[in-house]
Order: structure tokens, then sequence, then C-alpha cells
């Protein structure tokens, strides 16, 4: 076992500095694109896996924004970076990869969270204040970024005005840094299990936690992964644009791809963190991943479309909103009473069935 977690952490290391140089060597010169991809998603895995090194350190629920902040720069990296490689594409990227993140969270994420905590445990109890204000700021997040321009009358379409796109951007960051606050300072004891105010019912709170030295290097090669997530993506953004289209597959798919890609890591942190009978640090992790991907990946966009003059469509389809409205209502139902079984696990992972379906068949 110990041989087993020394090559894992070897493979980790490795992965941010080869995909470091191999990112410098896309600059001079084409690469393979499946090697490229291969890389790209080692660089992701490792760059989430020093974010959880650095996130043991420092305890929850500090450990839970540090992983949420790291995957939202990687999921700005990549849309800020596929939006300029491909401006013929932008204007709908960010709208889809926030959506897709946010079904991918809500009901993929959250569903085998429960579903596989409920097997095991048969039911699993949390703290409703903390999840109950993070449904309600994430609730608030989504309609404002991603319904309401469906219905302002400034510009035609499911577009922000340059002033209303400003407008909601600083909305965004208020909401989200508030959430972080109380989460953080004002209310800690709001996200931690029942009974451990004092932080001694974290994920991994028997394990040893890094030292200083260990962590330092983990926070380089984490800066490391994320330089070579985005610069790999964009090496690999035509690519991934002419198979997509080969296939026959709607645009909102690339939005997908990149939404699991990120996710994925930290979904399976999630997960883990459930079967352990951990539950109220897998919503911490999924609820914040997905308010940090709207409350910061928006932002960083509206700069980027205010200063190229880029409009971008933020606005859902109907039958998109109505998927969202319906994740949003059954979350608060799943969550309500602080207690979760198997039902309301299986009831999620249907509705992300319904999501990916329509999405490929629209």
């Amino acid at each position: 076992m110990t041989s087993k977690l020394r090559l894992a952490d070897r493979t980790h290391d490795f992965f941010p500095i080869l995909g470091l140089v191999a990112a410098l060597a896309s600059l001079a010169m084409p690469l393979n694109a499946w090697l490229v991809a291969i890389i790209l998603m080692g660089a992701v895995v490792a760059a989430v896996h020093h974010a959880e090194v650095i996130a043991h350190r420092v305890g929850e629920p500090f450990g839970t924004l540090i992983l949420a902040l790291a995957v939202t720069v990687i999921e700005v990296g990549l849309i800020l970076t596929l939006m300029q490689a491909e401006p013929e594409k932008a204007q709908t990227l960010a709208r889809d990869t926030v959506f897709a993140a946010v079904m991918v969270i809500v009901n993929l994420l959250m569903g085998l969270c429960l579903l596989s905590g409920a097997i095991r445990h048969h039911e699993q109890r949390f703290q409703r204040t903390g999840i109950g204000a993070a449904l309600a700021t994430l609730t608030v997040l989504t309609v404002v970024t991603l319904v309401l321009p469906n219905f302002t009358s400034s510009v035609p379409g499911p577009f922000y005005s340059a002033t209303q796109l400003g407008f909601v951007a600083a909305v965004s960051l208020i909401l989200y840094g508030t959430f972080a606050l109380v989460q953080t300072v004002r209310h800690r004891d709001y996200f931690l299990p029942d009974g451990d105010a004092d932080g001694d019912g974290v994920p991994d709170a028997h394990a040893e936690p890094p030292t200083i030295q260990r962590t330092a290097i983990s926070g380089a090669l984490l800066l490391a992964s994320l330089f070579a997530v985005v610069l790999l993506a964009k090496n690999l953004s035509p690519v991934m644009g002419s198979l997509l289209a080969e296939w026959g597959a709607p645009p909102a798919v690339l939005g997908v791809l990149i939404a699991a890609l990120i996710l994925a890591p930290e979904g399976l942190a999630a997960v883990r963190a459930a079967k352990a009978d951990r539950l109220q640090t897998s919503l911490n992790l999924a609820l914040g991943s997905a308010l940090a991907t709207i409350g910061l990946t928006i932002p960083a966009v509206a700069i980027l479309s205010i200063v190229t003059d880029l409009p971008i469509s933020l606005g859902l389809d109907a039958k998109s909103t109505v998927l969202l409205f319906l994740s949003l209502i059954v979350a608060s139902q799943t969550l309500a009473n602080g207690r979760t079984t198997v039902l309301q696990g299986v009831i999620h992972l249907m509705l992300f069935a319904i999501y990916l379906f329509t999405t490929f068949v629209p």
C-alpha cells in the first residue's frame, strides 16, 4: 500500500513538470493531439491533487474553499483560452460550460455522493444551516446569470449590455465573496459536521498533515499545472472543435466535456468522503464548486467581453431553463431536512441522465 501511495505521489509530481515542458514546446512546434490530451488530463488531476494537499494542511472549511478555487481557476483558464482561440464559438462557450458544471455538480456529483453514502450507511446527516445558505446563494447566482438575460430589453436576445454585464459580474463577486466569508470566518461552524465545531471531523482527520515543505512543493506544482492546462488547452482547442464537428455533436457538448474533465478529480474526492460517512464535506465540496464556478467564472468572462468588445450569450434556452429550475427545486427539497437516503441519490442521477440525453438529442 505504501509503495502504491508513493507511486501516486510521484505521478502527481511528474505531470505538472511534463505539462509545463509540453506547454512550452507547443509554443515552438505542433504536438500530437492525443499526447496533448493525455498530458492535459494528467495536469488537471495533478492540479486538484496538489490543491487537496494544501487543503489538508489548512483544514476545513478552508480546504474545500481552496479546492473549489483551484478547480475554478482551471475552468476560467480553459474558457478564456478557448474563447480567444475560437472567437466564432466564444459567444456561447461560457454559458454552456457554466451550465454544464452546475448540472454535473448538482445532479451527477451530488447524486453519486448521496447514493454511494446511503448504500453504505443507509441514512446520512448534515447541517442544514450551511447547506441551505449555499443553495440560496447558488439559486440567485444561476438565475441572475443564466436566466435573467432572456428577459432584459436593453439588448435583443439572450445578451446583457456592457453595463448590465459589469453590474452582474459585480453582484456575482459580492455574493461569492460574502459566502466565502461566512463559510470560513463568520459562521465556520455551519459548514462542519455536527459536534465538530473545532474542526475535528474534517476529511483525513486521522492522517498526518503534510509538512510545510511538502505543502510548499505542492503550491509550486499547482501553479505549474494551472499554467500548463491553459497553454495545452489552447493547443488542443482546434482539434477538439473539428472532432466534435465530424461527430455531428451539438456545440453544447464542448461545455459538458470541459466541465466533466475539470470536476472529475474533485468529484472522486467528494464521493470518497460520502462513502466514509462525511456527507457534510461532500456537500461542501459540491456546492462550493458550483458557487465558485459562477461567482468567479462569470466576472472573468465579463471582463474579457467588455475589454475585447466580444458579446457573450448567457441566457439559456427554454429546455435548459426548465432543467435548471427543476434541478434547483429538487436539490432544495432533497437537502431540506438534513437527512438523505438512496432515493434522493437516484433522483439526482436520473435528472443528470435527462440533461445529458437532451444535450445529445435536443
